[in-house]
Parts: C-alpha cells; sequence; structure tokens
C-alpha cells in the first residue's frame, strides 16, 4: 500500500520507522458511518503509518484500537458506543493495550463521552488528527489525555465563505490554529479497502441550519478543497487500481462557493473522468434547494459521470419542510425528478426521508406518500425522528409519541420497499454498464444508478469470466428488491 503525501510532515518515530522497542505499534482502525468517515480514516491511516505504527486487520491483533465513531443519530451513537465497548473487552485478552475513540461522536461530546465510557482509554478530537501518533503513542505510554470541551465549530471559521481559504498549498492546521475544516486537511491518505471504488471528499462542513440536524455543529462551516488538490489525489487514486471515485461532502451542491466560483463542480466533473484509470464518477448528497440546471446536466451528459442523483428531500410537506428549515414541496421535487430524467431517462435517483417530525399531521404523511409513489425513485432510506442534542427541532412543540413515530416510519418504509422494488423491476429488459466488485462466490457488481452500500446490486449470471475493475455491459434480466440480476449484453 501506498500513502499519498499531499502535505510532508515530520514522523514522530525513530529513523526506521519504529518505536523506541524497534518494533512497529500495531494499530486497528474501525470505522462507522458514511463514506466520509472512510476518507478521514485514511487520512488517519497514513499519518499513523507515516509515524510508525504498523496497520492489522483485526481488533483482536492490534496493540491499540482506534474507533471512528459516527454521531448522527441515535441508532448510529448506540452503534458507536457499542463498538468501543467490544474493543475494549479485548484488552482483558493481553494484547489489546488501548482503544482510542475518534471521529464525529468523539467530537461532539468530548470530556462527557470519556466521563460516560471510562472503559475507552481516550477520546479525541479532530484536531488531534495531524498529530494522530504522537497522541496515541502518549496513550499508550500511560499519559493521561484531557479530552476537549465540545464547542460550535462553526464558531471557528469567518461568516463569509470566501474569507475561509487558507493560501495554497499551506499546512492550515499548522499556520491557522483553529481555522481549518472540521476534520483537518486532507494531508495524507493511505488506502484500506483495495476495491475499484473510493470515496473521495469535496469539502468538509455545512453551512445550512436545518432544524434537525447537528452536524454543522461539529464539523464545521463549509470549506472546498482546492480543485488542484482534488485532482491531485484522483490521479493518485487511479494509479492505486480505483476505477470509480465517489465524490463526497455534507452538502457538494455548494461546493465551490467559497472559492468564487458556484458552478466549480461543473467544470471540475470533466477533469476528474478525463483521468486515465478512472472509469466512472459519481456525485453524492445534492441539496434540491441548490441543485442547478447545468449541474444537472453536467451529471448526465458529461462522459465518463454517472447519472445518478442523490437528492436529500427529507419531506415532502411543504409545511414540515419550513419547520425543518428546508425548501420545496412536491411540485418542485417532482419538477427537479423530471428534469434530471429529461436529461437522463435511466438515470438513478435516491433519497433520504425523516417520518414524524413535530407537527406532522396525518395530510403531511399523506403528502410525503404521495410525492413519494409519483416520484418513482429508486431508493429511499427511510428514518423515523429522534431529538437531536443541541438542535433547533428538539425544543419543538407538536411532538409525536414513540410509538406514533414508530407505527408512521414502519408505514412509510412497506410503502417505499414496494415502491423501489418496482422500479428496479421496471428496468428487466434494459442495459446497463456494471463495475465488478465481487468474484469470489458468484460476480456482483453495480451499475450507473446504483451507489455503493445502500443502493443495491447487479449479479451478472451466465458471463464470460471477469475481474474486480472490469466494465461489463449488461442486460437487465431479473430483480430482487432494489437488486438486478443481469447477463452480459450480445456485442
Amino acid at each position: 500500500m501506498t500513502t499519498l503525501p499531499l502535505h510532508a510532515s515530520t514522523p514522530a518515530t525513530s529513523p526506521d520507522g519504529a518505536g523506541s522497542t524497534g518494533t512497529p505499534t500495531s494499530v486497528a482502525l474501525v470505522t462507522l458511518g458514511c463514506a466520509r468517515n472512510d476518507v478521514d480514516s485514511e487520512e488517519l491511516a497514513a499519518r499513523l503509518e507515516q509515524g510508525g505504527f504498523r496497520l492489522v486487520d483485526e481488533p483482536a491483533d492490534a496493540d491499540t484500537v482506534l474507533v471512528n465513531t459516527c454521531g448522527f443519530v441515535e441508532s448510529a451513537k448506540k452503534d458507536s458506543i457499542d463498538t468501543l465497548l467490544q474493543a475494549s473487552d479485548l484488552k482483558s485478552t493481553g494484547r489489546t493495550q488501548a482503544v482510542v475513540a475518534v471521529g464525529c461522536l468523539a467530537e461532539r461530546y468530548g470530556k462527557d463521552l470519556a466521563a460516560s465510557l471510562p472503559e475507552t482509554d481516550a477520546v479525541l478530537g479532530f484536531d488531534d488528527y495531524p498529530d494522530i501518533a504522537v497522541r496515541l503513542r502518549s496513550i499508550m505510554a500511560g499519559e493521561q489525555h484531557h479530552p476537549h470541551t465540545p464547542q460550535d465549530r462553526r464558531l471557528l471559521l469567518p461568516i463569509s465563505p470566501v474569507e475561509r481559504q487558507a493560501p495554497a498549498s499551506v499546512d492550515v492546521v499548522k499556520a491557522l490554529p483553529g481555522h481549518a475544516p472540521a476534520s483537518g486537511p486532507r494531508a495524507f491518505r493511505r488506502r484500506i479497502d483495495g476495491g475499484p471504488l473510493a470515496p473521495l471528499k469535496l469539502a468538509s462542513g455545512c453551512d445550512r441550519r436545518c432544524s434537525f440536524c447537528a452536524i454543522p455543529s461539529f464539523r464545521g462551516s463549509f470549506v472546498s478543497r482546492r480543485p488542484s488538490d482534488v485532482v491531485a489525489e484522483a490521479r493518485w487514486l487511479a494509479d492505486e487500481g480505483v476505477r470509480e471515485l465517489f465524490l463526497v461532502s455534507e452538502n457538494s451542491t455548494s461546493y465551490g462557493k467559497d472559492l468564487g466560483d458556484l458552478r466549480l463542480l461543473e467544470t471540475l466533473l470533466p477533469e476528474l473522468a478525463g483521468i486515465d484509470g478512472i472509469e466512472r464518477v459519481r456525485v453524492s448528497y445534492l441539496q434540491p434547494a441548490e441543485t442547478r440546471p447545468g449541474l444537472l446536466e453536467a451529471i448526465a451528459t458529461t462522459p465518463g459521470v454517472a447519472a445518478y442523483y442523490d437528492l436529500s428531500f427529507q419531506h415532502a410537506s411543504a409545511g414540515v419542510l419550513r419547520r425543518m428549515r428546508r425548501f420545496g414541496d412536491p411540485e418542485s421535487f417532482l419538477d427537479l425528478v423530471s428534469r434530471a430524467r429529461g436529461f437522463a431517462p435511466d438515470a438513478g435517483i435516491r433519497s433520504n426521508v425523516i417520518v414524524g417530525f413535530p407537527g406532522e399531521t396525518e395530510d403531511d404523511l399523506q403528502t410525503l406518500c404521495d410525492f413519494l409513489v409519483d416520484a418513482r425513485l429508486d431508493v429511499v432510506g427511510v428514518f423515523g425522528y429522534s431529538d437531536e442534542d443541541g438542535t433547533e427541532a428538539a425544543s419543538h412543540d407538536g411532538k409525536l409519541d414513540e410509538d406514533e413515530i414508530r407505527d408512521r416510519t414502519e408505514h412509510v418504509s412497506r410503502l417505499v420497499e414496494e415502491l423501489t422494488s418496482q422500479r428496479a423491476a421496471d428496468r428487466v429488459g434494459e442495459t446497463g454498464v456494471v463495475l465488478i466488485e465481487e468474484t469470489a462466490e458468484g460476480v456482483v457488481g453495480r451499475a450507473a444508478h446504483q451507489g455503493p452500500e445502500v443502493d443495491g446490486v447487479t449479479t451478472i449470471v451466465d458471463g464470460r469470466e471477469v475481474a474486480i475493475g472490469d466494465l461489463v455491459r449488461v442486460e437487465y434480466v431479473d430483480s430482487d428488491g432494489v437488486d438486478l440480476v443481469a447477463r452480459e449484453a450480445r456485442r
């Protein structure tokens, strides 16, 4: 595995890259949550390797375990805590010496998490990432780490987006303490998963003030990465065997606004798609209210860019959306879907919705259901509302009881399962191009309309021998829920 150095730093180790004993200390990285966390883990992996640590796959084989937590919703927080506790249990076996929490949960709760979870040896925030190797060695040496007091990271950067950018080619953390993207600049990267797809971060943070979402408070204000850095990392990923780039951020439609060009993504896409070895570029997380006609067209018509729209509708009732501090209604959302399919009739469109938001009426729920029927989306994530610490919605009146929220969530989930299964069945008889990701127990991959991990897969039957990373033109012959079955298309 190689490491991508975008900025240089000095290893916190002896000249041979080992610890004081001459034997590299082993570390396992456990990553939870979204693709943005995957990128952060690969930064941490590179910094640790640069600092003399040896990365291992299994926590049971590691001297220390680093858990990159998720702090998005209650279920994700529970998973993170359970994972930390499971890793801490390994210390009784004699191999694992320390378990450390990083990531969104650690950043969001800091000293409170440390106090409530004494089984974990330390809780590190985003500002610890540039010196993660030094921090980990001190923790393993028994030194006490004082976790941070959580703060609203939006206050660390200027209000004006154009004033947030540091000079080019400067390590922002060292040059402007406290004035950095929430998880720090992408100074290093070491691939952990060697598959043909890799997430590539466009930006950090978010400037929106959705009443249900705490992410901006701990990820910070929106900061775009410079196009030259994005392209350089994409070229490195291509050299590492990556065939599909998955562009990630908290809000990809805002990319470039702090660089003086809100249409920068439209010009960046063809440059990324034109890199030797890159066969497909996919954009994630588009804010419907900010999705421009030019961006819709660029995604659909740029060669090498997947006709795929990850549109975060969250609801369809205008009244509920206003209480969420979002904009839209069924008519505008359906128009957006129609325009996307006007450019690419076979485009994949996915979304997420929140059910049971404070004040949601039966009519609001029906409006959402009617919209989902009319929109014919490929995939919809359905989430029941829950209060999030520090959000405006947590103080709203009109709260529904938990049983009602669960019933409504189950109702919408059943509807979505039926609708998305039908949408997949409608694709039978069509053709597409599948990126092969598995061959050990059947040939499995993803078509252009299928995003990674959550959007379903395509299984190819009766085809020629193929390898991971190949792209195969197929005809869909059957469906199973959102998954498709295909045969290689006749040439």
